[in-house]
């Protein structure tokens, strides 16, 4: 079947959102006396959320006394500042430019709560160029599940097969191959150190965002 959408994952394969976490949680350090620490420390634990940056950033357990003070801190400092230093990754406007002159529909469907997603596409001046942003406040159960990639191709009149689902976690490829789309692991997004995205399952593998060309070209032709 012809393709006919992309539809990405945000943190770590649209856009680089590290750079304010990494500022938000060594601004939180410097405020109690702290020294700061290795930035990517923090960076390799973006995929696991706010939980996983704190229990990082402070050595804290979630269970700790002290830690859920420090989550909401952490959530109510990112709402301020969750686009200043976000930028799409290398290769991403290029890539964006390419599929819409080809005719091609791309969204977003991320498991970053809507109060934090739909500011950075506005901001960003992506939100009027997507045609979806599919959060987990539409839906009841998030990535790995398939629901909002379904969701994502109901609201989107599209038969999931003729969707491309890029992401940069396992959660992604799952949620994508249990939909029924076709999917596209990138190794340049928040990867764990112990992870690797080649075993993950995905029809395609990329180190940049460019090379999603070549898989464009391919699915449009129905090579």
């Amino acid at each position: 079947m012809r393709l006919r959408a992309v539809l990405f994952d945000m943190d770590g394969t649209l856009l680089d959102s590290a750079p304010d976490f990494i500022a938000i949680c060594q601004a939180m350090r410097a405020d109690r006396g702290l020294e700061p620490i290795a930035e990517k420390l923090i960076r390799d634990q973006v995929s696991g959320g706010a939980r996983a940056m704190v229990t990082c950033t402070f050595a804290i357990q979630p269970e700790d006394q002290g830690f859920e003070a420090l989550r909401l801190e952490f959530l109510e400092r990112y709402q301020e500042h969750c686009a200043v230093l976000t930028r799409p990754f290398d290769g991403i406007d290029e890539l964006l430019a390419e599929i819409e002159s080809a005719k091609l529909i791309w969204g977003v469907v991320t498991n970053k709560p809507l109060r934090f997603a739909e500011p950075i596409m506005q901001r960003l001046g992506l939100a009027e160029r997507s045609a979806i942003l599919i959060c987990p406040d539409h839906v009841t159960r998030s990535k790995p599940d398939p629901e909002p990639m379904l969701l994502a191709c109901s609201q989107l009149n599209l038969d999931p097969a003729s969707v491309l689902f890029v992401g940069d976690d396992l959660r992604d490829i799952e949620s994508g191959r249990a939909a029924g789309t076709r999917t596209a692991a990138v190794t340049y997004g928040y990867i764990h150190p112990d992870d690797n995205p080649r075993n993950w399952g995905a029809d395609v593998v990329v180190e940049h965002p460019l090379e999603l060309r070549a898989v464009l070209e391919r699915a449009l032709c129905g090579c």
